[in-house]
């Protein structure tokens, strides 16, 4: 399909699932966000007791919740319908890179390391349509079975139990064809990013996104990626105020490498920067 500036407006609507007042419908028990602090501890073991069990038999409880315009902007809430929860601020960022990568003839290719139902990918792969590029390949990293647990209590919530955050590559793959998206430059890269990343030949990259939330996640993609990406390429960081393990894993990679960069703030949680060179790192956007 051509993907104009207007349906690339539309269709960031529509894989945030903007498009619906239901996406706001929170899954009780899902353990996301959706959590409140001031549910009894016994309410909550409840509700994900039931959550698990209706799970076998194909059913899930909701609690039914206002659409909030503002949360979905800023990714702050957890959209049962649709394919991805990073908001329209940080669809926006993706699209604002990818456009001066392009612009700027930036080589290499894109990737992101922990991607839910692949929404954020797909939106890379629409806008890579849009400009008429067929040359670069949206690799997807993923286990695509769930969050591993947090190394300690310090890196944040364990949501490695969480069956909403477990979405198989196959569902991923149906969703990219769902749009006509799919072809030989989408490709995944299955497993835990410590078994993966490192040897997986992604070439150069223009765009490194992370979002896998967690300390030993988020630092083992930098070990491994980053310098794979092309000076003028970006890096995204999705999870760097939200999750204190990511934060962590970010600030020592910086000081372990003596990166001059500041960051730069998407929204509330994600930040991003660009590498202007191999040798020294500095703040653009």
């Amino acid at each position: 399909m051509p993907w104009s500036p207007q349906s690339l407006e539309l269709f960031k609507k529509v894989i945030s699932g903007a498009v619906y007042d239901e996406s706001a419908w929170e899954p009780i028990g899902a353990m996301g966000r959706g959590d409140r602090s001031d549910v009894p501890p016994w309410k909550r073991f409840l509700a994900r007791w039931l959550h698990r069990v209706l799970g076998t038999r194909r059913w899930t409880l909701v609690r039914q919740c206002d659409y909030n315009p503002a949360a979905r902007e800023m990714g702050e809430d957890w959209p049962i319908l649709g394919y991805t929860m990073i908001g329209h601020r940080r669809l926006d960022n993706i699209r604002e890179c990818l456009e001066t990568i392009h612009r700027e003839n930036v080589p290499g290719n894109l990737i992101e390391t922990g991607v839910w139902k692949g929404g954020a990918c797909m939106y890379m792969k629409a806008i890579l349509s849009s400009q008429g590029d067929t040359r670069r390949t949206v690799f997807l990293a993923d286990s695509f079975a769930g969050l591993p647990p947090p190394v300690n209590a310090a890196d944040g919530a364990d949501l490695s139990g969480n069956p909403y955050l477990a979405v198989s590559s196959e569902q991923v793959r149906l969703n990219f064809e769902r749009f006509d998206l799919w072809d030989e430059r989408v490709k995944f890269i299955k497993g835990w990013f410590k078994d993966t990343l490192a040897t997986t030949p992604t070439g150069p990259l223009a765009l490194l996104r992370l979002d896998g939330d967690l300390y030993e996640s988020t630092r083992v993609t930098l070990e491994a990626l980053y310098d794979r990406v092309s000076p003028g390429g970006y890096i995204i960081v999705d999870d760097y105020h939200s999750w204190p393990g990511c934060r962590r894993a970010v600030n020592e990679f910086i000081e372990a490498r003596s990166l001059e960069i500041s960051l730069i703030d998407i929204d509330a949680n994600a930040v991003y920067w660009r590498k202007i060179s191999d040798s020294g790192h500095t703040l653009s956007s």
